[in-house]
């Protein structure tokens, strides 16, 4: 008997819901312009805007994956995207500063736990040998959803205007709860689609279930050095990431001379060469080591933002920039399946932690360019200088990193790193 292929559909639902928040997330930096006019914003209080979403995500990012683990996807994931679309509705009547920044920061812990929730339902879903084909997928459609969002986003905030435009991102939100709640189950052994051959491959690689134990249980996850080193590197990613969907189509306009649609054609190609480089991690053959490629992307990645200032023509410079974003997203399926061979039986958890760093380093990224922006008179490469350091600190970082699983019980690993970490002080 062949086996059915109900999982590749859960795949296809977790790339839809990926590159659905990704959308929305990416929308505000389009609207940045039409938003500061409205609401007679500065770039400082532009910037605590940006930051508002990304500082609520980290907050409410680990309680999310605990969450997850303990009660399973279905229910987590229905929760947070009709809470996430109801914020993106209501960006829509923000009147000021202190009503915007309350708003975006509702949408921030609406969408937390978004991934490490779909990073959970893969790793129950699909067999082990899938998991980084999987990710990488669902990483260059994200990455893609978010390349073509400015030029949609942008005529949409010319057809319905800003506000309106919200509205109708949120909708989407809607349309997706429908059909998951309508088609998923939490395990496959209760979907009617999956045949026995499929189940068989599926559990054979199966070693997460949900988990009511007392926290100690996943805290000893998070007293490791492994877990501490994955945190920092995708901490150092994220501020750079950051900058392709906030202040990017702004420094178009004004350091590179661009018109509002020639910035928004541009603002793709971050993204877009982003989605190439997650698409090509997933087919490098196994045999090379992930921390090497990690390494070298990372690396390489800031040898390219360096050159960025160097280099005086928009279109070599933005080349220059995409490039180093497919350098960078060569390491997004590593880090993810890395949190699934560090995680064991709490891979929700982990990457919850992971993220939740992730989204902190977004949070003051937006603000820090703001304030560099208005000290410097408008000079972006103090900022993109910023950026390059921190891609070299994640390279940094995987010269220590393995996360190879071990060929112990997963807990009992984490208890002795736990144990040892703290008698050496190396936390």
């Amino acid at each position: 008997m062949q086996p059915s292929r109900t999982r590749h559909r859960v795949v296809a639902l977790a790339i839809g819901l990926a590159v659905l928040s990704y959308i929305q997330r990416i929308a505000i930096s389009q609207a940045a312009g039409p938003i500061s006019r409205d609401l007679h914003f500065d770039k400082g209080q532009m910037g605590l805007v940006f930051g508002a979403f990304a500082l609520s995500y980290a907050i409410f990012e680990l309680p999310m994956g605990v969450w997850g683990d303990r009660q399973g996807v279905r229910r987590v994931l229905i929760q947070i995207v009709l809470a996430w679309s109801f914020f993106t509705a209501l960006t829509g009547v923000a009147w000021n500063l202190v009503s915007m920044y309350i708003i975006r920061f509702g949408f921030g812990a609406g969408e937390a736990g978004c991934f490490p929730n779909l990073t959970r339902m893969l790793s129950i879903w699909l067999p082990a040998r899938e998991r980084v084909t999987a990710q990488s997928f669902l990483w260059a459609c994200t990455r893609w959803g978010g390349a073509v969002t400015p030029p949609i986003a942008l005529a949409a905030i010319s057809i319905f205007g800003w506000r309106w435009a919200f509205v109708s991102f949120a909708l989407l939100g809607g349309v997706w709860c429908i059909i998951f709640f309508a088609w998923f189950k939490n395990d496959p052994a209760e979907h009617p689609s999956v045949n026995a051959a499929e189940l068989e491959l599926i559990q054979a690689n199966r070693h997460i279930e949900t988990h009511d134990g007392p926290a100690h249980e996943w805290l000893s996850i998070l007293l490791t050095t492994k877990v501490a080193i994955l945190g920092l590197q995708y901490f150092c990613f994220s501020f750079v990431w950051c900058f392709y969907i906030t202040w990017l189509p702004t420094y178009l306009r004004e350091d590179r001379g661009q018109t509002a649609a020639h910035a928004a054609t541009l603002s793709m190609l971050p993204l877009l060469f982003g989605g190439f480089g997650s698409l090509v991690s997933g087919l490098i053959p196994v045999r090379i080591p992930g921390r090497r490629i990690a390494f070298f992307g990372f690396l390489g990645a800031a040898v390219l933002l360096f050159a960025i200032t160097r280099v005086q023509a928009v279109i070599p410079a933005m080349l220059c920039m995409g490039m180093a974003s497919f350098c960078c997203d060569l390491t997004m399926p590593i880090s993810w399946n890395a949190c699934v061979d560090i995680g064991g039986a709490y891979p929700a958890t982990v990457a919850a932690t992971m993220n939740m760093l992730g989204n902190l380093a977004a949070s003051v990224a937006p603000v820090i360019g703001g304030i560099l922006l208005q000290r410097t008179g408008g000079h972006w490469n103090p900022l993109i200088y910023l950026m390059t350091g921190s891609a070299a600190i994640s390279a940094l970082c995987w010269l220590y990193l393995d996360p190879r699983p071990q060929s112990r019980n997963t807990s009992d690993v984490f208890k002795v790193q736990a144990a040892a970490d703290m008698e050496t002080g190396s936390l």
